[in-house]
């Protein structure tokens, strides 16, 4: 009895059939007793169920003279059509197991669906009317302060070239590499498409297989993201460009338009950059070599290494093979190509070496920070960039600097000579660079040796310590106001003197009293503050600097341009510059400060930018109020006596009436000389150090220097040979 009632209630409540629901609809009158307690509940679902049905039919109903007659007719089909589900009989799982009509309908449901959403897709995609911008990126040029072009530059080298210029068979070879049903297909190719799907939605391995036609969509119109929606896009541009526009046009922005490494873009500059020649001058095997760099230049460059030849040779014989195969070229003719066509060594096309690359390089850096620039935008070209260096004065630099390294012998020498730079800078008073030496050659080194902040500035430095003294007074006895000084105040030249502070002597960290040590040991006794400028004597300047207050030193420094980032702690050999590493450039502009009557204006690369016919806004460097005019001219003066007598004397001749400074370090590892005149203020710097470890060597015995040749020396004759050359 409790099965039949479980029974009775299933097939009540699920599993009524039509004949049932008929027969029971016939007697909807009667009602019979309930042979168990369950059969009350069914008989009120089965009437909830009734009223529902007639309640569709009656809404059915109220519909049908506003539908029209179709859907009178169309009720009947739909009715039939209707899937029953969960489905009516089964019991259980089997009940949501869908019947094969209903898989057959599932599917019709979705096809359909799809073809629609496909074709109101294509229907509403449009061609768009600009490319994109790699597509159309440009050079962007450089040029020389008289206005002539200095270089061009640019990630793209591209050069549109005639598909009629393009010969038969480097066609060919592409078409044979990446595409050979090009002429025939859709724009599409359903294998491909199938694989990249697989490839986006597994995140494997990106796969072959995209048509000619894709590939120029993507690069011309969409960008390179493996996701659906970009492939799908992909998709429909391919198949509505190949219906408009010819076979012929589509091969050729394909062919100039296709990344081929070594900065170029288009087939054309690939051929230059490869084999130095036009493409229209190219034969079957170096076009097969060609073809296979579009699988991916960064794997196919031989000049990458022995792994990148090898795939470029085995790549290179199956384009061959394969162009037999597509008819593209005779088994005969593939036969006489036996030997991989090997390209030319690897160079940066476009990119400036020699002493133009470092120009460009610091030109580039000011134009993005002065005018607000993403380097991703400056990168899409099409900038011209008006610099500040002057052509002569590069090339009279240039000159001097290597007139001065024939001395240098490496291999003759290496204990004393290997590693051996220069670095010089020379800057306008305001603030313009005129000319800069970075190093050999920018593609060989791009390490910048006039914009470098790792040799130590020395007793160049020593000037700073000069101008804060004579601005703020010094204070000798603790608790005093600060007393003023002048060129004509009196300090101890003496070697090994006793730096003293208002308590007593200077005792550092290892227990033991601060001594100077002048250069060569020497002992000049009481000396004004201009001879000890003038000469470089060391102990004056270090006792000074205590005196004036190394805070106040370090705040004169940076206001006349030194980075706070290159100076060295706050120790007393900050006076005699140590610890402090500013670059050639920043002493350059530091040391016109004195020559501008104090004003400090910042080095500037850049005078102006435009772009497409239009300027680009640049903040121009501010001229600011470092010291008094009068302690600028009294550094001046003492900067002169060291020409005209002091420890620059050698360099009178060449620029009479010039002021400047010799600098050396404690270890002898650099040599400085900072000169200037009405028209510049230049700095050079002599010294070695590997550049693997940027430790810095010994110049001692450079150039086979016996007694030993000061590097400071060495600075001032090759800035003497620079100022003879550009008077």
């Amino acid at each position: 009895m409790h099965l039949g009632c479980t029974w009775q209630r299933s097939r009540g409540a699920y599993g009524v059939s039509r004949q049932d629901m008929s027969s029971r609809g016939r007697s909807r009158g009667r009602r019979a007793a309930p042979k168990s307690g369950g059969a009350a509940p069914a008989g009120r679902r089965r009437k909830s169920g009734s009223r529902r049905a007639a309640s569709g039919s009656g809404l059915a109903s109220r519909l049908a003279p506003l539908l029209g007659p179709a859907l009178a007719k169309a009720r009947p089909v739909l009715r039939r059509l209707r899937p029953a589900y969960p489905r009516p009989g089964r019991s259980g799982w089997r009940r949501w197991i869908p019947s094969g009509r209903q898989w057959l309908g599932a599917v019709l449901y979705l096809f359909v669906g799809l073809v629609g959403f496909v074709g109101i897709a294509y229907a509403t995609t449009d061609i768009p009317d600009d490319l994109n911008s790699f597509a159309t990126q440009q050079d962007n040029v450089y040029y020389w302060s008289d206005g002539s072009t200095m270089a061009r530059t640019g990630w793209v080298q591209r050069q549109e070239m005639p598909l009629e210029k393009v010969p038969e068979k480097v066609q060919g070879a592409v078409l044979a590499a990446e595409n050979a049903s090009f002429y025939s297909d859709p724009g599409v190719s359903p294998s491909g498409v199938m694989r990249a799907v697989r490839a986006a939605l597994t995140g494997g391995e990106t796969q072959g297989g995209s048509t000619i036609t894709q590939q120029y969509v993507k690069n011309a119109y969409l960008n390179q993201d493996r996701t659906l929606s970009r492939k799908f896009t992909e998709l429909l541009l391919a198949v509505k460009l190949d219906s408009r526009a010819g076979k012929k046009q589509i091969l050729e922005d394909y062919l100039n338009t296709s990344w081929f490494g070594r900065g170029t873009y288009g087939i054309q500059r690939a051929s230059q950059a490869y084999y130095g020649k036009d493409v229209s001058q190219l034969n079957a095997s170096e076009g097969a070599f060609l073809a296979s760099l579009l699988k991916g230049a960064g794997l196919y460059d031989p000049s990458l290494g022995k792994e990148n030849h090898a795939r470029a040779v085995e790549r290179w014989s199956w384009i061959l093979d394969r162009m037999v195969e597509t008819g593209q070229l005779s088994a005969a003719e593939r036969a006489t190509y036996t030997k991989f066509p090997e390209p030319s060594d690897a160079s940066l096309v476009g990119m400036p070496g020699a002493q133009n690359g470092y120009l460009v390089e610091m030109a580039k850096a000011y134009a993005i920070k002065a005018g607000h620039l993403k380097e991703s935008d400056f990168d899409l070209g099409g900038y011209q960039i008006y610099t500040t260096f002057d052509k002569n004065r590069m090339a009279a630099l240039t000159a001097a600097v290597q007139q001065a390294q024939k001395d240098f012998d490496a291999e003759k020498r290496p204990d004393t000579d290997k590693f051996a730079k220069v670095g010089a800078a020379s800057v306008a008073r305001d603030g313009r660079l005129l000319a800069v030496y970075g190093g050999p050659d920018y593609l060989k080194q791009g390490f910048n040796e006039a914009n470098a902040t790792t040799i130590p500035a020395g007793t160049v430095f020593t000037p700073f310590v000069y101008a804060a003294a004579l601005e703020d007074g010094v204070v000798r006895t603790r608790g005093q106001a600060r007393t003023p000084v002048s060129a004509s105040s009196m300090y101890d030249g003496n070697d090994q003197a006793t730096v003293q502070t208002p308590e007593g002597p200077y005792w550092d960290r290892s227990g033991k009293v601060l001594k100077g040590h002048n250069e060569g040991d020497r002992s000049w006794g009481q000396i004004t503050l201009q001879q000890a400028v003038a000469n470089s004597v060391n102990t004056p300047m270090l006792q000074l600097g205590i005196d004036v207050g190394v805070d106040r030193v370090e705040a004169y420094a940076e206001r006349s341009g030194l980075l706070p980032s290159s100076l060295g702690p706050r120790i007393p050999t900050f006076a005699l510059g140590e610890n402090s590493k500013p670059s050639a450039i920043r002493i350059a502009g530091a040391y016109q400060t004195f020559a501008a009557d104090g004003v400090h204006t910042d080095p500037y690369s850049v005078r102006s930018a435009t772009r497409a016919g239009a300027a680009v806004p640049l903040d121009p460097p501010k001229a600011v109020k470092a010291m008094s005019q009068k302690t600028a001219r009294t550094v001046t003066e003492a900067l002169r006596a060291a020409v005209s007598e002091g420890s620059a004397k050698s360099a009178a001749k060449a620029q009479p009436g010039a002021a400047g400074k010799t600098g050396t370090t404690s270890a002898n590892t650099a040599g400085w000389f900072v000169g200037s005149t009405a028209q510049e203020t230049t700095a050079v710097v002599v010294y070695r150090m590997s550049l693997l470890d940027l430790i810095p060597l010994p110049l001692t015995g450079l150039g086979g220097d016996a007694p030993a040749k000061p590097g400071s020396a060495r600075a001032v004759d090759l800035w003497a040979d620079y100022a003879k050359a550009v008077k």
